[in-house]
């Protein structure tokens, strides 16, 4: 028999006094009409935010209007810090933020939704209007944002051939299910009704879809209009190339552009006139810094061509919006991936050389684009905000608590699932005939999806990974255990690959031969967490091993204080880290670039000890510890002078 253990590392109206009856006859009419005049009188001029075709410009309450604004992600930014980071966007001189809504982070099954704590985005728009700040909300439903599938639930793919991002009817059933539940939120919040969201994307970029389907965005812009209103701007935003605008916009949705420092700023703007000849110039997205990707140099742009690009955009009158202001970070098993001639999964770190850096500092960067930005207009008055204080609280000695496989029972209390072929996150059990040389485990080429690591015999083997390495040598006896532990390292976020399906797609072979008969454990390892495990639970015997998945546990105090602080690695593979409970995400030092992760102060305890929990999935050193500083590391930069499509 063998057995599969699958990892679900994602995973998986105002009402005013009574009115009292009217007199009948003329002086009851008389007195109505007088109302309504001295009504009519004392109201303000209706709020309105609409396109200047004449003018090529916006006009807000009538007068001609010119945002400059940046990206922000709440899901990327712990709630207890979205003041912070909004109010020093407010104070670079920014008149407004970009607001991406990951579908996914709010509906995690099929009629579930979570809109408490860091997921509040009701809170985190009220906050954006208190601080002064207007917002360009770009809802989806898809998103790409380099986040897990683009913002779209993985549940969708529990139907094998649904089309995302089309007019399959399944598709837009659970889309329109979603934005009845989600624009109603938000159309009290539009600047006509009072708020402060002047403008709403319908899709993104979906001109670089191979889909191509004017049905679906007629759907969506049917949808908006039906739960926002006819007054609300929308927009879409496309690259500069000709084919992505074509397919990508639509009449009735304002087509905005998108293009990083260094682009021939008249050109680019020219491919936006092609398809909207009249009206605003808007680039939605100006790339500041660029996104990292696990295995490859640390991305940087530099400051001054970043402000010079931003001068010149200014200087034509165009509207722009910095992508990202501030990057944050990708929490948990956020962080998606690309797909360009091979599978290319993002770090934890969004940091992006944005702005504002991944902790919420003023950078280089954000000081010469304040000083552009003064050129055009008054800056808020008052000093700009400081870095949040870090502290590096040095070292913390761990100690393994448990083998991954000893602990199935509390990972998986519903057991096991049978199942005759490969299912989607398995890993595979037993040896069913003696192999005394050494044989070859093998999958076929892109089924392990996206890492899956073997032990047998409890012992670990080795790694099979997505477009690396799909077999390894093993030996062994009949009845011998063999398990294979699956990993998702992110759904790819961008493109025609985002049917991205997890777990072992392919069947897994021994020497000629085909394995069969499996069990399948999804792992609840979050849930488990969550309710205090390991920490609460009773100590465990393990082997003194320290290669293959295994848990290991700590503590530490703060010294009365609780600050940001970075926790680097040293001797450690691969694996995820918890502190208190919160997934702080993946780390994996060995393939870089990223060194650190990063601990917001707000997960921290002051009061009693801060407990540690790291799964290390590939193996740690014999006294494993982690080092806190009080700064990021990085092992690489590089300097991109052109940007690939995002």
């Amino acid at each position: 028999m063998v057995v599969v253990v699958v990892s679900t590392f994602q995973f998986v109206p105002y009402r005013g006094p009574a009115e009292r009856p009217a007199r009948m006859g003329l002086p009851a009419l008389a007195l109505l009409l007088v109302a309504g005049v001295l009504l009519t009188q004392a109201s303000p001029p209706a709020r309105s935010f609409q396109l200047d075709y004449e003018k090529d410009c916006f006009r807000k309450d009538g007068a001609p209007f010119r945002y400059i604004s940046g990206s922000i992600h709440y899901a990327r930014v712990p709630r207890p810090a979205w003041r912070d980071r909004l109010l020093k966007m407010y104070m670079s001189g920014l008149s407004a933020v970009q607001v991406y809504i990951p579908w996914n982070y709010h509906e995690p099954l099929p009629g579930v939704y979570d809109f408490a704590g860091d997921r509040d985005v009701e809170a985190f728009l009220d906050l954006t209007a208190e601080l002064g700040l207007l917002v360009i909300l770009r809802p989806g439903p898809y998103i790409c944002a380099e986040w897990e599938m683009g913002g779209l639930p993985a549940w969708l793919l529990w139907k094998p051939d649904i089309i995302l991002r089309s007019s399959d009817p399944a598709y837009l059933a659970a889309v329109d299910s979603w934005l009845h539940v989600l624009l109603p939120k938000i159309k009290p919040r539009l600047y006509q009704y009072g708020g402060n969201i002047i403008s709403v994307q319908v899709e993104n970029e979906y001109g670089s879809y191979y889909a191509c389907d004017y049905e679906y965005l007629q759907h969506l812009l049917g949808s908006f209009r039906a739960l926002l209103g006819s007054e609300v701007l929308l927009f879409t935003t496309d690259s500069t190339q000709a084919e992505e605008l074509r397919c990508g916009t639509l009449q009735g949705l304002y087509a905005t552009i998108d293009f990083g420092p260094g682009s021939n700023i008249t050109e680019s703007f020219g491919a936006q006139r092609q398809v909207e000849p009249k009206g605003p110039l808007v680039n939605s997205e100006y790339y500041t810094g660029w996104l990292d990707y696990w295995g490859e140099v640390h991305a940087s742009t530099s400051s001054a061509q970043v402000a010079q690009g931003l001068e010149d955009m200014l200087q034509m009158g165009a509207n722009v919006n910095m992508y990202m202001f501030h990057g944050g970070t990708n929490f948990a098993y956020w962080s998606g991936a690309d797909f360009k001639d091979q599978y290319k999964p993002v770090t934890t770190s969004y940091d992006y050389d944005a702005p504002l850096s991944e902790a919420g500092d003023p950078t280089e960067k954000l000081f010469a684009i304040r000083t552009v930005i003064s050129k055009f207009q008054p800056l808020p008055v008052g000093p700009m905000p400081p870095a949040t204080p870090k502290y590096s609280y040095g070292r913390v000695a761990l100690k393994k608590y448990a083998d991954l496989l000893s602990v199935l029972d509390v990972l998986c209390p519903s057991g096991a699932i049978q199942s005759q072929f490969p299912l989607t996150f398995e890993a595979i059990k037993q040896l069913p005939w003696d192999v005394p040389d050494p044989t070859t485990l093998g999958s076929p080429p892109h089924s392990i999806c996206d890492r899956g690591y073997v032990m047998l015999q409890q012992e670990y083997q080795g790694t099979l990974e997505r477009d690396g390495l799909t077999t390894l040598r093993v030996t062994g006896r009949a009845g011998d255990t063999l398990d294979v532990l699956l990993e998702n390292m992110g759904r790819i976020s961008f493109g025609a690959n985002i049917s991205d399906f997890k777990g072992m797609l392919g069947n897994i072979s021994l020497g000629s031969s085909l394995l069969s008969n499996w069990l399948i454990y999804p792992l609840a390892i979050d849930t488990a967490i969550k309710q205090g495990w390991p920490h609460a639970a009773q100590p465990q015997s393990s082997n003194g091993g320290t290669a293959g998945p295994a848990f290991y546990t700590g503590t530490f105090e703060t010294p009365g204080i609780a600050w940001d602080t970075f926790v680097k690695f040293p001797g450690w593979s691969k694996g995820q880290l918890w502190i208190n409970g919160f997934n702080l995400g993946r780390y994996w030092p060995s393939r870089g670039p990223q060194q650190t992760l990063f601990v917001p102060s707000s997960v921290l305890h002051v009061d009693r000890p801060n407990n540690i929990t790291v799964l290390e999935l590939e193996g740690a050193s014999p006294a494993p510890f982690l080092l806190f500083l009080d700064k990021p590391l990085f092992n690489r930069t590089l300097n991109h002078s052109t940007m690939a499509t995002k």
